[in-house]
């Protein structure tokens, strides 16, 4: 029995890489740059609090809900037109974004640019699945890919951060028309076009069906994180979960589905988006704890506390850049498992954290997990797209991606509501100084016990601040012994199902 040998990428390909990687950063810079904007947006606009709410949270409320229906459009009609057609209504919301007179119009604009955006990461991730055949290179290009999304994670706040020095709040939302503008103009050149050509027309009721339930589910998530376990959060969950069963249905019915349901049976398949999610779980769940840890415990000011965690960030794009070289002498499974076993031991360096403990503990673990979980993403994201065919692999990347946004509300809502429990019943045992109103708010969080503090005599104060940063330091090494145990049952699991194969293929 012969084998074809893939065509290995040529120059066209390794700089449309680069091209593709462009709106990569500016999807997670978009993610992260508005939190900076915060106040100068509220002095000039107004909003009230559930305004402000829904002008941080619609961006990656809409983005999460239109992926796969935007993943299946791109299989449909071709991923280079999806990319552009984004790409400029992207800078156009950018634009009307920058220049909003009320809150009303910036929440309106956020959200188109959630549409946008969840066009570019299945267009860009499924261009990558068609223009590298060669499974060692495109393990390689899937590792500049999610390399990107890290780099604007960490470049968000430090340009936001120049931006807001220098101009107006809506300034942090100009930075990505130029780039934008340059997709543009050279993606025709340097891009390849790429469409399913047996495919049908969009269902439109899958499509509403996806939205509604990733909508519903992410809703009820975020609700848990902020206010906690209510009727009206887990009603919302319960009803995406509904409404997913139907989406489900439905895609085993229809002439043309929007994904192939066949793809779950697979138990690699399965098992790397399972991986996936989770990776992403503690990633976001223990970063929660991370900046105000620096911030609030360790006094570090937000510049610095940016600067500290550049560190991880840095790793996390060297380990993924680095998986094409480990592939040749190590299997996949090798190295997922491998991975998720020194992310908990990063964990595991977090979960001994406490008020005394030095900054550079935190940053070490912090680049520990950083490692571990660089081999996860970059493997189960190429694990899931060399799942589908060619023709629909903007699906793959969808879904690939609804997890990723899954895992993340998921990781927030969960640690956030036990490391909210955690420090709610350290400070329970607060000598009762303080006010109804102001003990609620100095048992709620470390930043109102902080605000609450500055109001009272300096001893008491004093007293009420220790005992706070104490309470927060138990439910960041709580959170972060959850993450371990989380980590190293995904390693079993993970060891199991994930056939120890020497490139990141799948074989029927």
């Amino acid at each position: 029995m012969t084998h074809e040998i893939p065509a290995r990428a040529g120059r066209r390909e390794w700089i449309g890489l680069a091209v593709i990687a462009l709106p990569c950063i500016l999807y997670s810079m978009d993610l992260t740059v508005l939190n900076l904007a915060i106040p100068k947006l509220s002095a000039d606009l107004k909003p009230s609090g559930t305004q402000l709410l829904w002008i941080v949270d619609v961006y990656g409320f809409v983005l999460a809900g239109f992926l796969i229906t935007m993943g299946a459009i791109g299989d449909r009609i071709g991923r280079r037109k999806l990319l552009m057609i984004g790409a400029g209504a992207f800078g156009v919301g950018s634009i009307a974004a920058a220049f909003s007179r009320n809150a009303e119009t910036l929440i309106a604009t956020r959200a188109l640019l959630g549409v946008a955006g969840a066009t570019l990461a299945p267009s860009t991730l499924s261009l990558i699945r068609n223009m590298f055949n060669d499974p060692k290179e495109r393990t390689t290009a899937i590792g500049v890919w999610i390399s990107s999304y890290s780099i604007g994670g960490a470049l968000g706040p430090l340009v936001g951060g120049v931006m807001l020095e220098h101009f107006w709040w809506g300034s942090v939302f100009l930075v990505s028309v130029p780039v934008m503008l340059v997709l543009l103009a050279v993606a025709p050149v340097l891009l390849p076009e790429f469409r399913d050509p047996n495919a049908g027309k969009p269902d439109l009721v899958s499509a509403l069906l996806s939205l509604a339930s990733i909508l519903f589910t992410i809703y009820g998530v975020k609700q848990v994180a902020q206010d906690g376990v209510s009727l009206p959060a887990i009603a919302s969950i319960v009803i995406g979960m509904i409404v997913g069963w139907a989406f489900i249905h439905r895609q085993k019915t229809i002439a043309d589905p929007f994904i192939d349901v066949a793809l779950f049976k697979r138990p690699q398949f399965s098992a790397a988006l399972a991986a996936y999610t989770i990776a992403t779980f503690v990633a976001f769940g223990i970063y929660l704890f991370i900046g105000q840890y620096y911030q609030l415990v360790k006094g570090l000011t937000a510049l610095q506390a940016g600067l500290v965690t550049l560190p991880g960030f840095a790793m996390f794009v060297g380990g993924s850049l680095a998986i094409p070289v480990l592939s040749r002498r190590f299997t996949s499974s090798t190295m997922l498992v491998t991975g998720l076993c020194v992310s908990g031991v990063g964990f595991a360096m977090l979960a001994t954290v406490g008020t005394s403990s030095p900054t550079v503990w935190v940053v070490a673990g912090t680049v520990v997990y950083s490692i571990g979980l660089a081999p996860v993403v970059t493997l189960t994201t190429d694990l899931i797209v060399g799942a589908a065919p060619p023709e629909r692999a903007g699906a793959a990347a969808a879904i690939s991606e609804t997890g990723s946004e899954l895992g993340g509300a998921l990781g927030i809502a969960v640690l956030g509501s036990v490391g909210t429990a955690v420090y709610r019943r350290a400070m329970a045992g607060f000598p009762a100084h303080l006010s109804h109103d102001a003990n609620g708010v100095a048992q709620g969080t470390l930043g109102g016990a902080v605000a609450v503090a500055k109001e009272l005599p300096a001893r008491i104060g004093t007293q009420l601040v220790d005992s706070a940063q104490h309470a927060f330091a138990r439910s960041l090494s709580v959170s972060a012994g959850i993450c371990v145990v989380v980590v190293v049952l995904t390693a079993v699991f993970v060891s199991v199902l994930v056939r120890p194969t020497t490139t990141p293929e799948f074989a029927d």
